[in-house]
């Protein structure tokens, strides 16, 4: 791993923080505003959604919602930028979708799991994708499901161990593919270390793999566009970037996997202005700022004359350490690049500037 030769490092600067009074295990800004949003369970196993503005170097409290479950994860992906609704999953297995505007009522509500649901997902909304409105839940009970808000009670696609098989905690799920109204893909990370690739076209396993250690996070570089490529994230600070242009027969998709820092990396966000740079944040408090460099060809043939694919490599553009506890929350503002936020578990919410993006 070496840093990027050449060029003006990027900087990533501290612009406004705010102490919380509970645990945020979830941060999201809200679409085309100054706004975020900062979720998570406050001391008496309440949940709690926190609006919040950002006006200047500050951050200015708009409102709190308080819910009766702790939430850990929530979503805006799957609703238009006119509607902007916030979907959370929650530890007791509910899967709500918020107005903000009125959150006393959800708009939608499921009860979508045994356990609690540990990541969601969204496609199809705010720009994001063709297709169906839908938002994918993964879960403690071990099972990843796909849901319509048109559709009550029932989800459009379930994915479950068979018969026989163990359930594995699912940790992390993202759509990817979602380029055309037919096609999309679900990517679904779990804490043995397995990956699964659902395609929900042929409503099939189109691939797996194990990476030997709980995959933390999953995310597509973009997820309305032709599969390009998946970053999986572990519990061993090891990252692993799969080129998913080509995936051969036997061998499926090329990797490239680099070693981060000794401590789990909770979560991996691309750049939304820019695919192939995307920023990991670890158990350690830090953030690490990443490019891939795709290789001169992006497949070969083997030797029985089959398409395989080939990795590129990653160089570390920059890296800062904000917290002594786990940053376990990031998101990139769709709107303004290199503007981002982060949650960390010293319960602090961290808005940061990411300085030359447009010069890598």
């Amino acid at each position: 791993m070496s840093a990027a030769p050449g060029l003006e490092r990027p900087q990533v600067v501290s612009h406004a923080q705010q102490a919380l009074n509970y645990t945020v295990f979830d941060c999201k800004w809200v679409p085309r505003s100054a706004r975020l949003l900062c979720l998570g369970s406050a001391a008496r196993g309440t949940g709690l959604v926190q609006l919040y503005e950002l006006r200047g170097a500050r951050l200015e409290l708009l409102r709190e919602i308080e819910k009766p479950k702790s939430l850990k994860c929530g979503t805006f992906g799957a609703t238009s930028l006119q509607q902007r609704y916030l979907a959370t999953g929650d530890f007791d297995g509910n899967l709500n979708i918020w107005n903000l505007e009125a959150p006393e009522i959800p708009v939608y509500s499921v009860k979508g799991h045994k356990e609690i649901i540990n990541s969601i997902d969204g496609v199809g909304g705010l720009g994001i994708g063709e297709g169906a409105p839908e938002i994918v839940t993964g879960s403690r009970d071990g099972t990843v499901k796909v849901w319509d808000p048109r559709q009550k009670d029932t989800p459009v696609a379930n994915m479950e161990p068979v018969q026989g098989e163990s359930k594995r905690d699912c940790w992390t799920v993202a759509f990817g593919n979602a380029y055309n109204q037919e096609e999309r893909v679900v990517c679904a990370g779990y804490d043995n270390g397995d990956i699964k690739l659902f395609d929900l076209k042929t409503m099939s396993l189109r691939w797996e793999t194990n990476i030997k250690n709980g995959v933390c996070s999953v995310e597509f570089d973009r997820k309305d566009i032709n599969m390009n490529k998946l970053v999986a994230t572990s519990l061993e600070g090891k990252f692993h970037v799969f080129d998913m242009r080509t995936q051969h027969p036997t061998k499926g998709f090329a990797s490239v996997s680099e070693k981060a820092q000794k401590s789990t990396i909770w979560q991996v966000r691309h750049l939304p202005q820019n695919r192939d740079i995307f920023m990991t944040s670890g158990g350690s408090g830090s953030l690490h700022l990443w490019k891939y460099e795709y290789p001169a060809q992006r497949s070969k043939k083997d030797s029985e004359g089959a398409e395989m694919g080939v990795a590129g490599s990653v160089s570390l553009l920059q890296n800062v350490t904000l917290s002594t506890q786990p940053i376990s929350s990031l998101d990139w503002s769709p709107d303004k690049k290199g503007l981002c936020v982060c949650g960390a578990f010293d319960q602090t919410v961290r808005v940061l500037i990411v300085t030359k993006l447009n010069k890598i």
